[in-house]
C-alpha cells in the first residue's frame, strides 16, 4: 500500500514514522527539517502534497486547521490535483470544515487523540466519521495508527464531532492541572512529588500525568520541549465554543479554560508549548 502523510508537525511525523515501519510512505511538508526527519524515518521526500498524493491509496492529513487543510488539498500543487486514494482527515478542524472538504474528494473524518508518543508506537484512540467503504479502504492505515478505532458514525464530521467532546475535557483537564501545580508551587510543596500523588488517586487524570512534567518545569523557571503548541488547544477550545453555542448547552467550565489559553494568545506564547499557561496564574 502507498500512503502520502501531508503535515509533519508534533503529530505528523511520529505518524509518518509509524507508517513507513509498514507501507511506502512519500511525506511532505513545508518545513524541509521536518521532511528529512520523516525521510530517516524511512519515508521518501515529496515535492509538493500533489506530488506525495499522486499514485497513493490512502493521503494522511495532519494539519492545523481549516485554513491549512483547504491550502494541502485545494491550494496550489494541492493534493487534490493528483490524488487517486482516500484522504484520511486526523486533525481535529472542526466537523464544517471537514464536511467541506468530503464534497471534493473522498474523505475519512478520522481526528486522533493521545499525543506524539502514542502516535509514534501505534496506540492512538482515533473516533471516525465516514462511507464505510471508505473506512474500509483507509482500515489498514487506521490500525497502524490506533490501539482503538472507534466509528462515530456514518457521516464525515461525525468523527469531528465526538473530537470536538474530547477536547473539551482536554482543555479542561489542562487548565486545571496548571491551575492545582500553579498552587502547589506558590504552598512549598515539591511539584514533581506533588505529580506523583495526585496521579495515584481520584484527581488522576491523562492531561496531569501528560502535562504535569512539563508544567512544573515551567513554575521552576525552565523550558520543556514543545509538545503541544499553545494556538492548537485555544483553536480547540474555540471550536467547542463554537458547538456548544450552536447546540444550545451552556458550557461555562470550558469557556473559563478557552479564555486562560486566549489569554496566553494575548500574551503572544502562540508558539510555545500548551504547559506555559502555568506561569500566568501565579500573581507576584
Amino acid at each position: 500500500m502507498k500512503v502520502a502523510v501531508l503535515g509533519l508537525g508534533a503529530m505528523g511525523l511520529p505518524m509518518a514514522t509509524r507508517l513507513a515501519t509498514r507501507f511506502d510512505v512519500r511525506a511532505f511538508d513545508v518545513a524541509d527539517e521536518r521532511v528529512a526527519l520523516a525521510v530517516e524515518a524511512g519515508a521518501t521526500a515529496a515535492t509538493s502534497p500533489a506530488d506525495a498524493a499522486r499514485g497513493a491509496d490512502v493521503v494522511v492529513v495532519g494539519v492545523r486547521d481549516g485554513a491549512q487543510l483547504e491550502a494541502a488539498l485545494f491550494g496550489p500543487d494541492g493534493a487534490a490535483a493528483g490524488l487517486d486514494g482516500v484522504v484520511v482527515l486526523t486533525s481535529t478542524v472542526g466537523a464544517d470544515a471537514a464536511r467541506a472538504a468530503a464534497e471534493r474528494v473522498r474523505l475519512v473524518d478520522a481526528p486522533v487523540s493521545g499525543g506524539p508518543v502514542r502516535a509514534g508506537d501505534g496506540t492512538l484512540l482515533v473516533m471516525v466519521g465516514g462511507a464505510p467503504e471508505d473506512v474500509d479502504a483507509a482500515r489498514p492505515v487506521l490500525d497502524a495508527l490506533a490501539a482503538t478505532v472507534t466509528v462515530a458514525g456514518p457521516r464525515v464530521g461525525d468523527g469531528q464531532l465526538l473530537k470536538t467532546v474530547n477536547q473539551l475535557l482536554c482543555g479542561i483537564h489542562t487548565a486545571a492541572a496548571a491551575e492545582a501545580l500553579a498552587l502547589a508551587h506558590a504552598l512549598g510543596l515539591d511539584l514533581d512529588a506533588t505529580i506523583d500523588v495526585l496521579g495515584q488517586g481520584a484527581a488522576a487524570s491523562f492531561m496531569l500525568a501528560d502535562r504535569g512534567p512539563r508544567i512544573a518545569a515551567r513554575l521552576r523557571g525552565e523550558t520543556p520541549p514543545l509538545r503541544s503548541r499553545l494556538d492548537v488547544i485555544a483553536k480547540d477550545m474555540g471550536i467547542v465554543g463554537g458547538l456548544a453555542r450552536q447546540a444550545r448547552v451552556a458550557t461555562p467550565v470550558a469557556a473559563a479554560a478557552e479564555q486562560l489559553y486566549r489569554l496566553g494568545i494575548a500574551a503572544h506564547l502562540d508558539a510555545e508549548d500548551d504547559s506555559v499557561i502555568a506561569t500566568m496564574l501565579e500573581v507576584s
